[in-house]
């Protein structure tokens, strides 16, 4: 495919899938009133992104062979619709928009474990755990950012929140240098792993949006591969949003991690406009996230969620549907089978219609084959 053919098929993506609108500036320096947003979400960051002089993003798309760490505190705005980022890419109105009230670096390894460590032990001890997020293609580091802020807000993450910013290039025409990226940003989430795994966490979450779970999956690899199966050990939980990874190189990846961290879930949506011209620059090879192939899923002890039906079915469906986040708040079923308390297929299947939620009966849940005894049964929510 030639460089104008590929970048007017991911200008498309961009059309079709809601890529669009204002890269965000964190709006650090800004003269803004800090106490305008609504709620503030500490985010702790260890990237391989370079570091930047520049304020508005202060990692830049340049690759770093080590890991840098940081702490951002990320205003939540009092307009804040659940699902949105509300982001510009001029200086930040705190009541109106997400920005960074504040920036600390961390020096070292040491003390950013320190640092997660003295953030657990503020918490009750039910919700000591730590939540890692790893964001997809096409993001700066504000964006990315902001996407960790939201979700932890938005899903009432009772942890606390860890993002892995791998170094994206932040623009459409750079999907090959985002996927050479995640080659690059592996190592870094490995490591990330392992310093959850070094803190005195009850219990660490694992999730990857799009190309962002290839990077988890080669991560998880890695850690195998190389002999520190301890880490792995310590993941309580892995979710795949929208995973933009080959089907037979995913089955590669499992091969080689060999046990899967539990419970493992990935939503799909065969809607997904995003991972179908994903498809057709693959040379048409599926992707694991359209949900081509749920029963070699359901095989590989995974619990899959199809949200094709749910709020459009978008790329970006697992962040920002609204049905998604009220059921998971409300819904004691969707939280139980992410989380591994496996329910019961009859309890599953009971649930058909009797959401109270509008949009949640869209909403399919197929439970891994370790659950029904090898019989592909899936549920209606």
């Amino acid at each position: 495919m030639s460089a104008k053919r590929l970048f007017s098929v991911l200008l498309m993506a961009m059309l079709l899938a809601g890529c669009g609108g204002p890269r965000a500036v964190l709006g650090l320096g800004a003269t803004t009133d800090q106490a305008a947003s609504a709620a503030v979400v500490p985010v702790y960051v260890a990237t391989t992104r370079a570091r930047s002089d520049n304020l508005s993003l202060p990692y830049s798309a340049q690759r770093s062979q080590t890991l840098n760490f940081a702490k951002f505190d990320i205003g939540i705005p009092r307009n804040h619709v659940a699902g949105d980022v509300e982001k510009t890419g001029r200086t930040p109105d705190p009541a109106r928009h997400f920005v960074a009230q504040s920036y600390q670096q961390i020096a070292s390894r040491k003390q950013f474990v320190a640092q997660l460590d003295a953030a657990l032990a503020q918490r009750p001890p039910q919700e000591r755990e730590i939540f890692i997020f790893v964001h997809g293609y096409n993001n700066n580091f504000a964006d990315s950012v902001f996407r960790a802020a939201q979700i932890a807000h938005d899903y009432n993450v009772r942890a606390v929140t860890l993002h892995y910013a791998w170094p994206s290039g932040g623009a459409l025409p750079l999907y090959v240098y985002d996927r050479d990226s995640t080659v690059v940003g592996r190592g870094g989430l490995a490591e990330t792993i392992e310093i959850a795994a070094q803190t005195k966490a009850n219990r660490v979450i694992l999730v990857g949006h799009s190309m962002g779970a290839y990077v988890v999956m080669e991560a998880l690899r890695e850690l195998a591969q190389t002999g520190r199966r301890q880490a792995l050990k310590r993941l309580g939980g892995v979710v795949l949003a929208a995973p933009d990874i080959d089907i037979d190189a995913f089955q590669s990846q499992v091969r080689d991690i060999g046990e899967l961290p539990m419970p493992f879930a990935i939503v799909v949506s065969r809607r997904d406009r995003a991972l179908s011209i994903s498809r057709r620059i693959a040379g048409g090879h599926p992707r694991v996230g359209s949900g081509s192939d749920i029963a070699l899923l359901q095989q590989k002890h995974i619990t899959v969620l199809d949200a094709s039906e749910v709020d459009g079915g978008s790329h970006n469906i697992f962040a920002s549907s609204p049905t998604l986040i009220a059921f998971a708040g409300q819904s004691g079923l969707l939280r139980r089978l992410i989380e591994g308390d496996d329910a019961s297929a009859g309890e599953t299947l009971l649930a058909d219609g009797g959401s109270a939620i509008e949009g949640a009966a869209a909403l399919v849940i197929y439970l891994p084959s370790r659950i029904l005894g090898g019989v592909a049964l899936a549920g209606r929510l």
